[in-house]
């Protein structure tokens, strides 16, 4: 296997991982520029523009699942990679450089994120709370998510115009700046999804022929991969200083990916879920409020917090081979 296909995956991988480096650190510098020109604070271009544009990979493969009426990857896809952007991710970034983190964030944004992880486990307790066949999130329930998915970006627009401020600086030159803010977005965005999934394929090829089963290559190697936009543009934004826009970017990524991306994939097709998956959610939820707890009293992520946080990690994807 490991022949010229396998070195020709190997360079893949390679350039995959240059793409994302690369494609972070524009999508970073432009997304902060943007949020300067029009003043807008740098927390709210992490919970939604970053967000969304790092939650790419993970909703082209749910949505992609969701049409070939395999649900259960959305499913895990969406689980799996929130517990990567809570504890690798932002325990990555918090390790590398110490991270401030947003009083909003930790007020309103961390806390409707622990409440949303909290709703979607009752929403697959089926068989726990109404006495049920099977866990399912039905059409019903993605409907729900979508809702609650527009008011979060509702309240967010909100404080987003409200924490405006009137901006002097000359019009061309601010038009110009602009222009080139959203051109480096749009490029940094491209190298990141395509770097994205280029490491994906790669890793999924290196994996199989390295003889790991589908199923562990789907918990680990998809989960991982997906996440990989959101650990990059962190890793950056925190060596860049934009701790808003790390911190942002892993809480924004995860309410999108349950209430927008397991919206939409459940609204195409209820999604069945397996009992074990139960755990995965409870996991999440309980790494979440250790890691609102450990953030809470000054407001901050240092790097013994984003050390704590990359072993309970280790631990969980231990767990997960050994399930």
């Amino acid at each position: 296997m490991f022949n010229v296909q396998g070195a020709v995956y190997i360079a893949v991988l390679f350039v995959g991982f240059v793409f994302l480096v690369k494609g972070a650190d524009f999508f970073v510098d432009g997304s902060s520029s943007i949020a300067r020109i029009f003043n807008i604070p740098s927390v709210v271009i992490g919970l939604t523009i970053v967000s969304f544009g790092t939650s790419l990979p993970e909703l082209a493969v749910s949505l992609t699942s969701a049409i070939k009426g395999v649900n259960g990857i959305a499913f895990g896809n969406v689980a799996g990679s929130n517990i990567v952007n809570l504890l690798l991710v932002a325990g990555t970034a918090a390790a590398i450089s110490p991270m401030q983190v947003e009083k909003s964030i930790l007020r309103k944004d961390f806390p409707f994120s622990v409440l949303v992880a909290a709703a979607l486990l009752l929403l697959i307790s089926d068989t726990a709370l109404s006495g049920g066949t099977e866990n399912v999130i039905s059409r019903a329930d993605g409907l729900i998510l979508l809702l609650f998915f527009a008011i979060f970006m509702y309240s967010t627009v909100s404080y987003s115009l409200s924490s405006q401020r009137e901006a002097e600086d000359d019009e061309d030159s601010e038009n110009s700046s602009l222009i080139k803010s959203i051109f480096f977005s749009l490029l940094g965005l491209f190298g990141v999804i395509a770097g994205g999934q280029a490491v994906v394929k790669s890793a999924s090829f290196i994996a199989q022929a390295a003889g790991m089963s589908e199923t562990l290559i789907g918990l680990t190697i998809v989960a991982f991969g997906t996440s990989l936009p959101e650990l990059v543009t962190s890793i950056i934004a925190a060596r860049k200083g934009e701790n808003d826009i790390a911190i942002g970017n892993v809480v924004g990524s995860n309410i999108f990916n349950i209430l927008f991306i397991l919206g939409i994939s459940t609204s195409i097709k209820p999604v069945s879920v397996e009992a074990s998956s139960l755990y995965d959610v409870l996991m999440l939820i309980g790494a979440s409020a250790i890691v609102w707890i450990m953030a809470r009293p000054k407001y901050r992520l240092g790097r013994t917090a984003g050390i704590t946080m990359l072993v309970l990690y280790g631990a969980y994807t231990a767990w997960i081979f050994m399930r």
